[in-house]
């Protein structure tokens, strides 16, 4: 019985990961892409300027908030974490060349997927006792309209 489980999950995770999540991926991130009309380039440029007048007027957080400078670079830091750092390394001295070059093209199309995840955590976020809360819990339940996922 639990040489039978060892080999299922064995097999599901092989499965899932060698072939579906990474072809699931990169479709989305393609499809997203194109349906979103490539804002890796369309939003680059107001993004950077946003960024930098809001740097350049040196806003000041309120007590206990965060300006919106500050939120950026915690949502950076939250997706690129220091492990990413060493797994890119890690990855480079075992692929050599081509996995920068797939590394590349992933983030390229990764990062359509990332925008539209905090696209709908900001639609669908909710106000509690003042506070704003959302994520993907929040859009799940109010954008699909499924409770239960969430």
């Amino acid at each position: 019985m639990t040489e039978g489980f060892k080999n299922f999950v064995t097999i599901a995770n092989t499965v899932l990961w060698d072939y579906v999540l990474i072809f699931a991926l990169m479709g989305i991130g393609i499809y997203m892409t194109v349906k979103l009309r490539f804002p890796q380039f369309t939003r680059l440029i107001p993004a950077l300027r946003k960024m930098i007048s809001e740097i350049m007027n040196k806003e000041k957080a309120e007590e206990g908030k965060m300006t919106p400078v500050q939120a950026l670079a915690t949502a950076v830091a939250s997706q690129v974490g220091t492990g990413n750092i060493v797994g890119i390394a890690t990855a480079l001295a075992a692929g050599g060349p081509g996995a920068a070059f797939w590394m590349i093209v992933s983030a390229f199309f990764g990062m359509t997927t990332i925008f539209s995840e905090a696209v709908l955590a900001q639609k669908y976020r909710e106000t509690k006792d003042g506070e704003l809360v959302g994520g993907p819990a929040y859009y799940i339940k109010n954008g699909l309209k499924s409770k239960w996922l969430a």
